[in-house]
């Protein structure tokens, strides 16, 4: 039952979207996502359940205090569906990466190529960082996988903390910029600014990231001993002088390939087309996912996982539909209860005595903040966003937006309630809060990087 409510309700959205000037559709939507709050309530437990509950609590309060019309408590459910359906897409990009078995020549790389303990760690965070791009939460498990098993090469006196380190420090910059990172679709339909002029700026601040990783990363203690180095590359030299067969990184250029063609096709598309940018990168999914499954043979592979999505995974995302469509029904009960006007009047207040250059130094740590109370930082920006409402959009949008995915990062690194922490927990057993404390340090220095890069953008 309740995989049938969750998948009409993405179906009803994009019916929705396709007919725009049909009101009976957005009713649907409604309706549809009314049902799937109602059927979550009985599933979620924790924190989504405290979170959900105070949105729906708050937001029907609003309406009954502004004397809102019955329909209008069913017409305030719908906002946020739109991401709701990103998550429940996004895994099915994962399915050639596994059928292809990318992660082989990986393994083949690291047993031939690589040397020494930096090495290493600078491979992992660049396949972390690649997979990353268009695996969301899949490139955790599939880059631990690739790459685990390759550490018994070197001698890391901290394995865990050298694998949780080097990967979910590589994962998290393309969160910045990917087209099929659901935080980017998010703030972009927040904001309202286009893909193509926020890009560069985010593909400059995620790869300035990733390089002061790789800078600081030498002295964390335990990571790189160089009295041991020449002894280690001396053992590698030897095991690769042994193979004679030549490697090929056929593969890997491949998926290098793709990345590429995605963020291409992203980028023309929503150039060209006035779609939304959540609904258009939703409706790549499916059609780039078969197209890459057949040119590498693996179409009944692909047809077969999609069966198994459906079918196990949907019914598997309560937590996620529940948590964002409360929120975004308590986002509408804002508009319908006009109380978004006090939000907006007093951030303006706030700007006008900190200023903006300080108020961009304090938005980043929102998201942050947020992240610790176990808030998503989707739903974190999307409250964000109805308080900025006002000119600080109109006078620097793209700095804006830009600050906004900055502040995202850290909570995906260090917020001990989030799925990214909550996985590598799983993958390496340690717990979230110790994961989070390996992170922190990387986290402040990037922190600063942001800072120090978002008052650039405001300056020039």
């Amino acid at each position: 039952m309740i995989r049938t409510i969750y998948l009409m309700a993405i179906t009803s959205y994009v019916v929705s979207f396709l007919f725009p000037h049909q009101p009976v559709f957005k009713l649907f939507v409604s309706v549809l996502c009314m049902l799937a709050v109602g059927l979550s309530l009985q599933r979620v437990r924790g924190l989504a359940l405290s979170f959900g509950a105070f949105f729906l609590g708050i937001g029907s309060l609003m309406l009954v205090v502004s004397h809102a019309k019955a329909i209008q408590f069913i017409t305030s459910f719908g906002e946020m569906i739109q991401m709701v359906t990103l998550f429940a897409l996004i895994p099915i990009l994962s399915f050639p990466i596994r059928y292809g078995h990318y992660a082989d020549e990986i393994r083949e790389l690291i047993r031939r190529k690589v040397t020494s303990r930096s090495q290493f760690y600078v491979l992992t965070s660049i396949i972390s960082f690649f997979f990353s791009s268009f695996m969301n939460l899949g490139a955790l498990p599939l880059t631990y996988h690739s790459i685990a098993p390759s550490t018994n090469q070197f001698e890391i006196a901290h394995k865990k903390r050298y694998l949780s380190c080097a990967i979910t420090h590589g994962y998290a910059m393309p969160l910045l910029w990917s087209p099929i990172t659901p935080i980017v679709g998010t703030v972009l339909y927040l904001t309202k600014t286009a893909y193509s002029q926020v890009f560069p700026y985010l593909i400059i601040l995620s790869i300035a990231g990733l390089v002061l990783d790789w800078a600081t990363s030498k002295g964390a203690p335990g990571f790189m001993n160089k009295a041991r180095n020449e002894a280690e590359q001396e053992i590698a030299v030897t095991q690769t002088s042994s193979v004679v067969k030549e490697l090929r990184l056929t593969k890997l250029w491949q998926i290098v390939g793709t990345v590429l063609l995605l963020n291409g096709l992203v980028t023309v598309l929503d150039h060209f087309f006035t779609l939304s940018f959540l609904f258009l990168v939703s409706l790549i999914v499916l059609p780039f996912a078969f197209s890459w499954c057949f040119l590498i043979g693996e179409t009944r592979s692909f047809l077969s996982g999609l069966h198994h999505h459906f079918h196990t995974y949907i019914p598997q995302m309560q937590n996620q539909f529940f948590i964002f469509l409360t929120a975004g029904f308590f986002i509408t009960a804002l508009h319908v209860s006009h109380a978004d006007r006090m939000v907006t009047h007093a951030v303006d207040t706030l700007i006008q005595f900190t200023g903006l250059r300080l108020f961009l130094i304090v938005l980043p740590l929102i998201p942050f903040a947020l992240a610790f109370l176990g808030l998503h930082p989707a739903v974190g920006l999307a409250l964000i966003s109805e308080a900025l409402r006002s000119q600080v959009l109109l006078v620097a949008p793209v700095v804006v937006t830009v600050a906004m995915l900055g502040g995202a990062i850290p909570a995906f690194l260090m917020g001990p309630y989030n799925a990214t922490l909550g996985m590598m927990s799983a993958l390496i057993h340690e717990k979230p809060f110790t994961l989070s404390h390996w992170n922190a340090p990387f986290t402040w220095r990037y922190l600063i990087l942001l800072t120090l890069f978002v008052q650039f953008m405001y300056n020039h």
